[in-house]
């Protein structure tokens, strides 16, 4: 019997989008190909090795975010020059270079997905060492405005969801033609969902005859409570599901609100897909996941908060491509349903068009099996010479006390397969 083919995800939990997008992918893989391939997903800022500081700065998103927003701008301005993010990519290889190695020792993979930017200059780092080559595909997971850290030519395609990103990674050395506009991944769910509004809503309870709304929380959300007290008093042809996202707090408060329309409340939704096709529209923030996938879903978006720095590119996509307006004000909340629902929602109908026409439902099968083709070639050995910059990085290793000098689990590859990629 033929081996399952090996397919690594690595991943991280600083906001939501990366995991989810990660777990999008292993679920299209698991469906397409089933026991034929062998899918794990891995967070190396997990690993206790991992210095603390990275480990910590996960735990610590959520709160930097929701307290102190503008430290996330000022972060991600100053380590976006090309000096500094070169600094940090060296200083990542060094930091991450044992954990990463034994990760690829540990998995054995024919193929890598990275859904996070920090990991592959120290992967690039391990196979350079080590003279091999693994397939290896980054997704990036915000729409246009992203770190130059996420656009490195050691991978074989860096996977975006827009043109306008594409034509970025021209600005950071990155060959075009490894550039490709798969989608960002968003779960086979929003494409597996055959039914309509109607049915979706009867099975959840909701009322079938009102325009419905689906608000999306989370701790990391700011004005989620006063925009949803503009709705409750907007109309009675108005019903509000509300997904909280384990945001205990906003769950409570929404609860003891005085409630005028009829209102579902989730504390956590799992099944954020039916929700979105059961609904009209959605108030949320501008994170590349939630974005991705209402635009997969064709749902237009009342966008009540941008996170400076890569959500701005999100929220000015949405809004430029008519599938959504941005409201930072109970006001503008208010001015932007009365312009949208107007006229038996004419408007609304329209921004629901535009986002079904720029959403990539698929975007998971599409790389699930760009990652199967490449894992059937798998890894390659490399020439038994110094690759370009391998005595430097080692010396780099050394100095710093890195130990990379371990048997290596790709040693028993044929000589058919050793030679340049």
């Amino acid at each position: 019997m033929t081996p399952a083919k090996r397919i690594l995800i690595l991943t991280s939990d600083a906001g939501f989008g990366h995991r989810k997008a990660a777990q999008a992918v292993a679920e299209a893989l698991n469906e397409s190909y089933g026991d034929r391939c062998q899918v794990d997903i891995v967070n190396p800022l997990d690993d206790k090795r991992t210095p603390f500081f990275l480990r910590d700065s996960q735990a610590d998103y959520d709160k930097v975010v929701r307290e102190i927003p503008g430290l996330v701008q000022i972060g991600f301005d100053a380590s976006n020059a090309a000096v500094p993010s070169v600094i940090a990519e060296s200083a990542l290889s060094v930091l991450l270079f044992e954990v990463m190695q034994d990760i690829v020792q540990t998995y054995q993979p024919d193929a890598i997905l990275i859904t996070y930017p920090m990991y592959q200059e120290p992967l690039k780092a391990v196979f350079t060492v080590h003279r091999i080559a693994v397939p290896m595909f980054t997704v990036i997971t915000d729409l246009v405005t992203v770190h130059r850290m996420w656009f490195n030519p050691a991978v074989d395609a860096c996977l975006v969801q827009t043109e306008e990103l594409r034509e970025r990674a021209a600005d950071f050395n990155l060959p075009l033609e490894k550039v490709l506009i798969t989608g960002i991944p968003v779960h086979p769910d929003v494409v597996r969902e055959k039914r309509d509004k109607a049915s979706i809503r009867t099975e959840l309870g909701w009322r079938t005859d009102l325009t419905t709304i689906l608000a999306v929380g989370s701790r990391r959300v700011e004005g989620l409570l006063e925009a949803l007290n503009v709705v409750n008093h907007f109309g009675s042809q108005l019903q509000v599901a509300a997904a909280c996202g384990n945001d205990q707090e906003l769950y409570e408060r929404l609860k003891k609100m005085d409630w005028h329309i009829p209102v579902h409340l989730y504390a956590y939704a799992s099944n954020i897909p039916t929700l979105m096709h059961a609904s009209d529209m959605i108030i949320s923030k501008a994170g590349g996941l939630i974005v991705t996938e209402s635009l997969a879903c064709g749902l237009p978006m009342l966008l009540i908060d941008v996170l400076p720095g890569q959500e701005t590119g999100n929220a000015e996509y949405v809004i430029s491509h008519g599938a959504g307006e941005l409201a930072e004000t109970q006001l503008q909340v208010l001015e932007v349903m009365a312009h949208w629902l107007k006229n038996d929602g004419q408007v609304l109908e329209l921004r629901a068009e535009r986002a079904m026409a720029f959403g990539k439902p698929r975007a998971a099968y599409i790389i699930a099996d760009l990652l199967w083709k490449a894992a059937e070639g798998g890894p390659i050995k490399k020439q038994a010479r110094w690759i370009r910059g391998r005595p430097e990085l080692i010396k780099l290793l050394e100095r710093n006390r890195v130990h990379w000098r371990r048997r290596w689990p790709f040693a028993e590859y044929s000589e058919s397969k050793d030679h340049d990629r």
